[in-house]
C-alpha cells in the first residue's frame, strides 16, 4: 500500500516543467492573425490527429470508462462505434465543404450558408458558453481525484493546471497547443497501455480470466437490449447510432474540433485525420474497458486490497497503490495530461471564436491581423481565468452533481447547432429565418424531453435534435419563400451539393 511518493511527486512536477517547456518552445515564432488561430503551416496531419484524440478524451473519460465497466457492462463500449457513423458522414459530406471554403470557425460556415452574421454570433456564444463550463468542470473533477491520492490542495492542483495551459495557449496559439496536445495524448496511449499490460499479468488467469467473466454477464447484462424499435428507449443500436450522431455534430459544430480542420485545406491529410483519430479512440476505449473488468477480476481474487472508493476512482486507485513507483507518477501525469489537453484547446477555440465570430462580425471597422491576435491572447488569459475560479468554487462547494447537470444540460447544445449545420449542408432551400426557427423549436423541445421525459434515452436526443431541425426548418423556408416569393439560392460550395464540382475561378 504504497500510495503517492515523492519520487512520484518527482516525476509529476517534471512532466509538468516538460510540457510547459515544449509549448513554450513551439511558440517563439511569433503568431499573428491566421498564423494564431490556424497555425503556420508546418503542423503534421498525424500531430493534429492525436490532438482531435486528446481534445475528445477528457480525463472525465479517462475515469469513468474504466469504472463503467468495473461496476457494470460493456453497454456503453458500444458508444465508440458510433465513429463508424460519425468518421464516414463527416469525411464524405462535411470536410470537403470546409476544405472548399476554407473557413475561419465553425461558425463562419453558418455565415456563408445562410448569408447571416447573428446566425454566426449565435452559434458561437452557444458554445462558449458550453465550453468556459466544462473547462470548469475538466479542472476541477481530475483535481479532487489528484488531491484525495496525493494529499496536495485541491486549489493548488487547479490553479497549476490552469496556468500552464493559459501560458502556452496565449503564447503560441495553436501551433503550441497542437505539440503539446500530441504530447499529452502520447503520454496517455502509453501510460493506459502499459496499465492494462501491468494488470493482465497480476490477474490470475490473465487475459483469460477477463473474458471468462464476459460469460456472467460482464459483457452485457440479461435486461440490455441489442435492439429495440422504440428508438426512445436504451439499446445497443440506438447507443451506436446516438453516440454516432453526436459525435458527428461535434466533429461538425464544435469550434474546438473544427478548428483542427482550418490548419489544412487538403482533403488526403483531413480524411487520414479522421481515420486515426478514429482507430486512436476505439482502441484506447477498449484498453479502457479491459482495464475496467480486469480490476472486477484483480480485486475479486485479492479482496484484501480492494479500496473503498466511488466507481470512478477506482482506477485511479489502481494507479496510486497497486503500480510500481514512478510508474503511479507517470499515469497520475497522464490524468493531468488528458485535463490540459482539453483545456488548452478550451481556451483556444473560445479565443479564437469570440475573436473572429463574435468581435470582427461585431465591429465597425476591420481589424488588423496585431489587433486580433492581441485580442484572442486577452480573451484566453481571461477565459482561463474564469475557468480556474468556477472550478474552484466547484471544488469547494458540495455541488456533486455539477457534472451531470452540466452535462445533460450544455451536451444538448451540440446537438442543436449539428441540426443546424445538417440543414444548411443537406437542403437548398432552408433559409435564414427557417434556420433561425429550426434552432429555436429544436433547443425548446430537447431541453423540455431532457427535464420532463426522464424515460427517454440520452442516445436519442441527437436523432431528436437533427430531426426536429431538418423538418421544421424546411416547413418554415418553403412557407418563407412561398410568402416572399424568395428564389433565392445557396452558393452550392456551401452545401454537398457542391462536393466534387471543380472550384470555381476567381
Amino acid at each position: 500500500m504504497k500510495g503517492f511518493t515523492t519520487i512520484d511527486l518527482v516525476i509529476l512536477v517534471v512532466y509538468l516543467a516538460a510540457v510547459l517547456f515544449a509549448g513554450l518552445h513551439f511558440s517563439k515564432k511569433e503568431m499573428k492573425g491566421k498564423e494564431f488561430f490556424k497555425g503556420d503551416g508546418t503542423i503534421p496531419w498525424w500531430v493534429t490527429s492525436v490532438s482531435i484524440f486528446a481534445t475528445l478524451l477528457s480525463p472525465i473519460s479517462f475515469l469513468s470508462l474504466a469504472g463503467n465497466s468495473y461496476g457494470g457492462t460493456w453497454i456503453l463500449w458500444f458508444a465508440q462505434l458510433g465513429m463508424l457513423i460519425a468518421i464516414p458522414l463527416t469525411i464524405r459530406f462535411f470536410l470537403p465543404i470546409y476544405s472548399k471554403l476554407d473557413i475561419d470557425t465553425a461558425y463562419h460556415y453558418l455565415e456563408l450558408r445562410f448569408h447571416s452574421k447573428g446566425l454566426r454570433v449565435l452559434g458561437a456564444v452557444m458554445f462558449i458558453i458550453y465550453q468556459i463550463g466544462r473547462m470548469s468542470i475538466i479542472m476541477y473533477l481530475p483535481s479532487m481525484v489528484l488531491a484525495n491520492l496525493t494529499g496536495i490542495n485541491v486549489n493548488i492542483l487547479i490553479i497549476v493546471m490552469g496556468v500552464i495551459a493559459i501560458i502556452y495557449s496565449y503564447t503560441g496559439g495553436l501551433k503550441s497547443v497542437l505539440w503539446t496536445d500530441f504530447i499529452q495524448g502520447s503520454v496517455l496511449l502509453i501510460g493506459v497501455t502499459f496499465a492494462l499490460v501491468f494488470l493482465i499479468f497480476h490477474i490470475d488467469g490473465g487475459m483469460g480470466a477477463i473474458f471468462e467473466s464476459f460469460t456472467a454477464g460482464k459483457f452485457l447484462g440479461g435486461d440490455e437490449a441489442i435492439f429495440d424499435w422504440n428508438f426512445l428507449k436504451n439499446s445497443v443500436f440506438i447507443i451506436v447510432v446516438g453516440a454516432g450522431l453526436n459525435t458527428c455534430s461535434s466533429y461538425i459544430s464544435s469550434q474546438d474540433i473544427v478548428q483542427r480542420f482550418t490548419t489544412t485545406t487538403d482533403t488526403k491529410k483531413l480524411n487520414k485525420m479522421m481515420l486515426t483519430n478514429g482507430a486512436l479512440s476505439i482502441f484506447i476505449a477498449t484498453v479502457f474497458y479491459l482495464i475496467g473488468t480486469g480490476l472486477y477480476v484483480f480485486y475479486g481474487q485479492n479482496p484484501d486490497l480492494a479500496q473503498t472508493v466511488q466507481q470512478d476512482q477506482i482506477f485511479a486507485s489502481f494507479i496510486a497503490y497497486q503500480l510500481p513507483v514512478g510508474i503511479t507518477g507517470v499515469l497520475l501525469a497522464a490524468i493531468y495530461a488528458a485535463s490540459q489537453s482539453t483545456l488548452s484547446t478550451g481556451l483556444n477555440s473560445v479565443a479564437t471564436s469570440w475573436t473572429l465570430d463574435i468581435q470582427e462580425r461585431l465591429s465597425k471597422k476591420e481589424m488588423s491581423f496585431k489587433l486580433q491576435t492581441r485580442i484572442a491572447q486577452f480573451v484566453s488569459l481571461g477565459v482561463g481565468i474564469v475557468a480556474i475560479l468556477i472550478s474552484m468554487v466547484l471544488a469547494n462547494g458540495e455541488i456533486k452533481s455539477a457534472y451531470e447537470w452540466f452535462n445533460g444540460f450544455m451536451g444538448l447544445v451540440l446537438g442543436v447547432l449539428g441540426g443546424t449545420f445538417v440543414l444548411g449542408a443537406f437542403t437548398k432551400v432552408a433559409t435564414t429565418l427557417g434556420a433561425y426557427v429550426a434552432f429555436g423549436v429544436s433547443a425548446v423541445i430537447i431541453i423540455w424531453v431532457k427535464y420532463t421525459q426522464p424515460e427517454v434515452s440520452i442516445w436519442s436526443y441527437s436523432l431528436i435534435t437533427i430531426g426536429i431541425s431538418v423538418v421544421v426548418g424546411l416547413i418554415v423556408s418553403y412557407i418563407h419563400r412561398a410568402v416572399t416569393g424568395n428564389k433565392e439560392q445557396p452558393d452550392e460550395k456551401t452545401t454537398i451539393y457542391g462536393i466534387g464540382k471543380k472550384k470555381e475561378e476567381a
